[in-house]
């Protein structure tokens, strides 16, 4: 696999794995997934030099990180798990309380990157920033990210720390492509780190679906996948579809590819089988040729989702394949 050489981290590996689902029926996989599925899925990841490990104390309540730290055992040594907190309260004894709540639920002697999950505008930075820097020098957590942060704010974030922010975990990818405008820049400048979640966009950009192929009915939910959005989509789609069948590869690998293909960035997908992780690995290795990036972040930028509130959706009957 591909890596990045990140201060601290050296030889970060392009591809990690997100653990949403771990613990969560939200994306309606049952519970042999989280007792069976989830433990095999981090094992391969170790295998295939997976080496960056992202969790949250709000996925399943606590039991992602319960069943991460299990499954990573003593490997967690030689990797880097990065987790995060709901800053509901964040004030410096509540950040801090939160911090050692998932250092237990890991089991770890040390969080590598402990992460604010999304900003909250009602209180101020700088109690937020001392509770982390607290637990920075009390060797609970190495480094400190923040998560769905514009760029403005990510600044004024280590103005208030006093040092780096590591990274900032966004939204990024083809349907999805604003980070690429300041964020992957400004990182690349500074020797900070994006971190790209839903980087399939929630499974939009694999090509399994359109208006006639509808999603599952936990994913169907999502605005993403109104049929209006998938017919949206369709040109970004084709191309993917397209850019994949050249290189011999899968749409959502592109996608992953994609994503990797500019500046310090390393994604995170979430995967359903140890295939598809593999499948995602797979992709760190891809090379895409300059014309074919142009094209493809054309026609993301050219995808305008409509992510406003819908009634019940109503897809189109009938069903063809799709190719």
């Amino acid at each position: 696999m591909r890596h990045l050489d990140v201060e601290g981290f050296p030889r970060l590996g392009r591809i990690g794995l997100g653990t949403w689902q771990f613990g969560s029926r939200e994306w309606g996989y049952g519970d042999a997934y989280s007792s069976v599925t989830a433990r095999a899925l981090v094992g391969r990841a170790l295998e295939l030099g997976v080496t960056l490990f992202d969790t949250a104390e709000m996925y399943g309540w606590g039991r992602s990180e319960r069943i991460l730290g299990e499954a990573l055992g003593s490997d967690a040594a030689r990797v880097v798990v990065a987790t995060k907190f709901l800053p509901v309260l964040p004030v410096a004894r509540v950040v801090k309380a939160r911090g050692y709540a998932s250092l237990d639920r890991l089991g770890l002697d040390r969080i590598g990157i402990y992460q604010v999950h999304f900003p909250n505008r009602l209180f101020g930075m700088d109690t937020t920033m001392q509770g982390l820097a607290e637990l920075q020098d009390e060797k609970v957590v190495d480094e400190i990210g923040v998560s769905n942060y514009d760029l403005a704010r990510w600044r004024r974030a280590e103005h208030a720390l006093g040092s780096r922010v590591l990274s900032n975990q966004v939204e990024f990818s083809l349907a999805k492509p604003g980070a690429l405008d300041d964020l992957v820049p400004w990182a690349e400048t500074n020797g900070r780190l994006v971190i790209a979640y839903s980087p399939l966009a929630q499974g939009l950009l694999g090509c399994r679906y359109d208006a006639y192929n509808p999603p599952p009915a936990f994913r169907a939910r999502r605005r993403l996948f109104h049929p209006e959005n998938l017919r949206r989509a369709q040109p970004l789609l084709e191309l993917l579809q397209e850019v994949a069948a050249a290189h011999d590869a899968t749409p959502a690998q592109i996608a992953l590819a994609w994503t990797l293909h500019r500046g310090p960035v390393v994604a995170i997908p979430g995967a359903s089988s140890v295939e598809q992780l593999e499948q995602n690995v797979e992709a760190a290795e891809l090379e895409l040729a300059e014309d074919e990036y142009a094209a493809l972040t054309t026609q993301a930028r050219a995808f305008e989702p409509d992510l406003r509130r819908h009634g019940p959706i109503s897809f189109p009957s009938g069903r063809h394949s799709h190719s």
